[in-house]
């Protein structure tokens, strides 16, 4: 299994990030189209992203500090619903938030396309947590699973 960690810095409060990350209308203004969320322990993370059904659970919730969830694809037998592992931890730095992402409990071929994703949305997050439109998404995955 693998492991992919990444970061990025925003110009926004850590509350502000973190909201982008619980709520329907802050984690489809970057990344997916549809999502069904509960955040609290054991509640529905569900985000549809390029078409693909991403499903899952929020793990850990400390606001406005920490977030980890379950991930995988609805109908997957490569990355099943759950499978994998993304903790996303906010860090107040003297220009807005660090966020660091960790996406554990890859398999190896899918990798690649995780890297991919997580490069595309990220950025997206920036945007938006800063005030900012994202955009239209257009990105599909280089595998056939996603970030």
């Amino acid at each position: 299994m693998a492991e992919h960690a990444t970061s990025i810095e925003i110009e926004a409060a850590p509350q502000e990030v973190f909201d982008y990350l619980v709520t329907p209308g802050g984690m489809t203004a970057w990344m997916g189209q549809r999502a069904v969320l509960e955040p609290h322990p054991g509640g529905v993370f569900e985000v549809d992203i390029a078409g693909s059904p991403i499903r899952g659970e929020y793990l850990e919730v400390v606001p406005p500090h920490r977030v980890v969830v379950s991930w995988g694809v609805a109908g997957s037998t490569d990355l099943p619903p759950g499978a994998s592992t993304v903790a996303f931890t906010l860090s107040a730095t003297p220009r807005g938030t660090r966020v660091e992402v960790v996406h554990s409990g890859l398999p190896d071929p899918l990798l690649a396309g995780h890297v991919d994703g997580w490069a595309h949305f990220l950025p997206r997050l920036g945007v938006a947590a800063h005030g900012g439109e994202a955009g239209e998404d257009d990105w599909m995955p280089l595998a056939p699973s996603l970030p």
